[in-house]
């Protein structure tokens, strides 16, 4: 069901674009009244008539009392200053008058984001997310492959709550990899400011499918720049309580972002290929772990693209690295291949021997005792200044 605000006779087109089961209140004071005694309703769209200012308010107060129920507002005009302003208020979408397809779409996109968040009341008294960043200095080492493939790979299915994130914000993949229309990015966090919750949060994600939910890096040049570093301490803290998993993907260099994400994940996945730049960028990676003291016990190495007819073996790259590798990807063109489709191989093929390579890291370093929960640690300032002498792309 849904409940369409407006003071006028809604069009037969306008009901159709809404689906079976739409009531109307002339006015948002009626639409709270229905809301008290529809506890289950998901889906306010407040019409044109309606003040934007008093639609705004309407959709801060839902996120106190009804997080759950997402705001479609229908408006004349579209501009950047309207979008910042909803996405601050909490509007989920925000669509033009008389686009009755792309507010069905919105609508739609509303619906599953309701369906597919946990409630922050449901979640105090579940474990929150484990945040799992996939890091690797060296471009080119399949990270984008690798955290698409193990996001799949934990969602199970539909048996958790997936996010994965693309950190990447000058060169994301995320989004053609999976097919997906970047409508909200990660740039759009920031008109939340200080306000920044599971309502807000739900704007930003794009569904890949029910259950498994991205944020997406901008796609606009200049975007990347807006993007204060803060933004991914507030946005990994509110994920936790949506999700059970969060994954995050990264550019190959330790910028500001990336270490604020590493800061606030339970598990660091680094990356690296049987090639002799790949495994150095890596060993200067671990030293530099090493010398920001993050644990070693939230590390797990992984070897993509293993194949001994390049000349370098497993236990060359353990030698080389003095580190036992936790997972080893064998090389398969399929895997490009399902890349080029926008299916995950995990998805399309989970029996191939590259998906069963990562489920079964998955299963062994993601789910089990051995990934300790940590706190997230507020900015360290010594660790800015340690690192800003050596960021960069990696060789």
């Amino acid at each position: 069901m849904t409940i369409l605000c407006t003071p006028s006779q809604p069009g037969d087109d306008l009901v159709v674009a809404l689906g079976t089961g739409v009531l109307t209140a002339a006015t948002l004071p009626r639409v709270r009244e229905l809301l008290e005694q529809l506890p289950a309703e998901r889906l306010v769209v407040v019409g044109p008539e309606i003040a934007f200012e008093e639609a705004a308010g309407f959709a801060t107060d839902l996120r106190l009392t009804r997080p759950l129920v997402g705001v479609v507002a229908i408006r004349p005009v579209l501009d950047v200053e309207t979008y910042a302003y909803a996405m601050q208020a909490g509007i989920r979408e925000l669509v033009a008058t008389g686009d009755l397809p792309g507010l069905a779409d919105a609508c739609r996109r509303s619906r599953r984001l309701s369906e597919s968040i946990l409630l922050p009341a449901e979640a105090a008294t579940a474990s929150e997310a484990k945040v799992i960043t996939v890091f690797s200095a060296k471009g080119g080492c399949g990270k984008t492959t690798l955290a698409t493939n193990l996001a799949v790979t934990l969602h199970a299915n539909g048996a958790r709550r997936v996010c994965l994130v693309d950190l990447d914000l000058a060169f994301g993949d995320i989004a053609i990899s999976l097919q997906l229309e970047p409508r909200r990015t990660l740039v759009d966090a920031v008109a939340m400011g200080e306000n920044m919750d599971a309502t807000g949060v739900a704007g930003l994600l794009t569904s890949f499918r029910p259950g498994l939910e991205c944020v997406l890096a901008p796609v606009e040049p200049g975007d990347a720049e807006k993007l204060p570093a803060a933004v991914i301490d507030d946005l990994l803290g509110v994920l936790r309580g949506m999700f059970d998993y969060v994954v995050v993907d990264t550019p190959p260099q330790f910028n500001e972002h990336v270490l604020r994400a590493l800061d606030g994940s339970d598990h660091h996945v680094l990356l690296t290929t049987p090639d002799l730049a790949a495994m150095k960028n890596l060993r200067l990676t671990l030293d530099m772990l090493d010398l920001l003291s993050y644990p070693k016990a939230t590390r797990s190495i992984v070897l993509n693209r293993e194949d001994d007819r390049v000349g370098i073996t497993a236990g060359d790259v353990e030698q080389a690295l003095r580190s036992q590798l936790a997972a080893r990807i064998p090389n398969n063109l399929e895997v490009a291949a399902s890349f080029n489709r926008g299916v995950p191989i995990a998805a399309e093929k989970p029996s191939h021997r590259v998906s069963v390579a990562i489920q079964k890291f998955g299963a062994l370093r993601m789910d089990g005792p051995q990934v300790p929960q940590v706190q997230t640690p507020k900015a360290p300032p010594r660790r800015w200044r340690a690192v800003g002498s050596r960021s960069g792309r990696g060789a």
